[in-house]
C-alpha cells in the first residue's frame, strides 16, 4: 500500500459506511484493482480506518449520543447479535472478505431489495425517536445488521431496513444505524486489532503513519456523507441507492466472467 492507496480507501470509507451501498465491499473491490486485497496490513486497514468515520456520528450527534442509561443499554442489545454471531463465524467471514465476486453478486441482490423498500413499509416521519425504540425493535435491528457480515450486504442499509420493519421513520432508522455503528465498528476494530497482535503481526512507521492518515481522511470526508445523507434520504428514499447497486453489481459481475476473474467465491 502506498499514501495514495490509503487516501482513496479512506476517501471511499468516509463516503460509504453510512450510505447503503456497503463500505466493506467498496473497499475491497478498491483493494482488488490496487492488487493488494491479499496483503494483510490492508486487511487491517480497511477496518481500522472505520474508527475515523464512526467518531463522525460522536461528533454530529453529541448532545443527542450522550443520553440515558436506557439509550446505551438498548444500543447493547442491539449490538450483541452480532458480538455472538461475529465469534462464531469469524474465520468465515474473514474467507468472504477476500472475495470480489461475492461483493457484486451482494450488490445486485441487495440494490433489488432496495428498490422495494420504501413500498414494503410506511414512512412515518411522527415515528418513535431513536431514544424511543423499545428493547425489542432494538434487538431486531441488532439481527438485520449482522447480514451485513456477508461483504456487499452493507452494515447501514441492513440495518436501516430493519429500522423501518420495526415501523420507524426512515429519519430514525437511519440515525440509529449511526449510533449503532459506534459499538460495532468499535468492537470489530478491537477484535481485529487483538488477532493481528496475538498472530505477532508488527506495524511499520509507515504503515502508521497511512492509519493515521486513513481515520482523518475517513472523519472529514464522513462529516460531510452523513448530513448529505440523512436529507436525501427524506426527502427521496431509498431508489437510487438501489439503482447504483444494480449497476455496480452488473458491471462487476460482467468485469469478472468477460474481462478479468475476480477472486473467487
Amino acid at each position: 500500500m502506498n499514501t495514495l492507496q490509503a487516501v482513496i480507501l479512506a476517501i471511499i470509507e468516509g463516503i460509504t459506511e453510512f450510505l447503503p451501498v456497503s463500505s466493506t465491499g467498496h473497499m475491497i473491490i478498491a483493494s482488488s484493482f490496487f492488487g493488494i486485497e491479499h496483503d494483510e496490513f490492508t486487511k487491517l486497514f480497511t477496518i481500522v480506518i472505520q474508527l475515523g468515520a464512526i467518531l463522525s456520528v460522536v461528533v454530529l450527534y453529541f448532545k443527542r449520543f450522550f443520553q440515558t442509561f436506557d439509550f446505551y443499554f438498548k444500543l447493547l442489545v442491539a449490538f450483541m447479535p452480532a458480538v455472538v454471531l461475529g465469534l462464531l463465524f469469524s474465520k468465515k467471514i474473514d474467507a468472504l472478505l477476500e472475495s470480489p465476486l461475492t461483493v457484486a453478486v451482494s450488490l445486485l441482490l441487495g440494490g433489488i431489495i432496495l428498490l422495494k423498500v420504501d413500498k414494503w413499509f410506511a414512512v412515518d416521519e411522527n415515528a418513535p425517536s431513536s431514544k424511543e425504540i423499545s428493547y425489542a425493535q432494538a434487538l431486531k435491528i441488532g439481527f438485520f445488521q449482522c447480514l451485513a457480515m456477508v461483504p456487499g450486504v452493507s452494515r447501514s442499509g441492513a440495518s436501516i431496513v430493519g429500522g423501518m420493519s420495526q415501523k420507524l421513520s426512515r429519519t430514525t432508522a437511519a440515525e440509529f444505524s449511526f449510533f449503532l455503528a459506534v459499538p460495532t465498528m468499535l468492537g470489530a476494530t478491537a477484535k481485529k486489532c487483538y488477532d493481528y497482535y496475538k498472530d505477532g503481526f508488527v506495524l511499520s512507521h509507515d504503515q502508521i503513519n497511512f492509519l493515521i492518515i486513513g481515520n482523518v481522511v475517513a472523519f472529514i470526508v464522513a462529516l460531510i456523507a452523513i448530513k448529505s445523507f440523512i436529507d436525501f434520504l427524506t426527502k427521496h428514499g431509498f431508489k437510487i441507492f438501489g439503482y447504483y447497486r444494480i449497476i455496480a453489481g452488473i458491471v462487476l459481475i460482467a468485469i469478472h466472467f468477460f474481462v478479468h476473474p475476480l477472486t473467487v467465491i
